[in-house]
């Protein structure tokens, strides 16, 4: 595996830890964006193994749905918690007037950890076959 697609896996599963400590301090807007980054990072690494790389989020969302979702290699349900995911971090960082709950937050979270696992088995699965 290159040290990109690695590095890239363990910021996933730093942003879910960090999410974990965020949602026990009773911030789950914050939470919710941990949680949706582990995924972003997750998806990137994906992308990185085909040899794709993009600036922006709505590249990554895009390109997971087409060369992953699309093609059967991941379960359509990740882009999916993906795009849900980036819709919940949207309204915790920047919406004033509305609360992400916590139970929204450990579902994001839970969510983003199950994605990781995927992740890194479709990168093994890819890697030996």
């Amino acid at each position: 595996m290159k040290d990109e697609i690695r590095d890239l896996l363990d910021k996933a599963a730093e942003s879910v830890d960090a999410g974990r400590i965020l949602l026990a301090a009773d911030h789950p807007g914050f939470a919710v964006g941990r949680g949706y980054y582990a995924m972003f990072y997750a998806a990137e690494a994906l992308l990185a193994s085909k040899g794709l790389r993009f600036r922006k989020h709505a590249g990554v969302h895009a390109a997971l749905g087409e060369h992953f979702s699309k093609t059967g290699i991941l379960n359509p349900k990740y882009h999916r918690w993906l795009l849900e995911a980036f819709a919940a971090r949207i309204q915790g960082d920047y919406a004033v007037d509305v609360r992400i709950s916590s139970d929204d937050a450990c579902t994001v979270l839970s969510r983003a950890e199950e994605f990781l696992g995927a992740t890194r088995k479709s990168l093994d699965t890819m890697e030996s076959g």
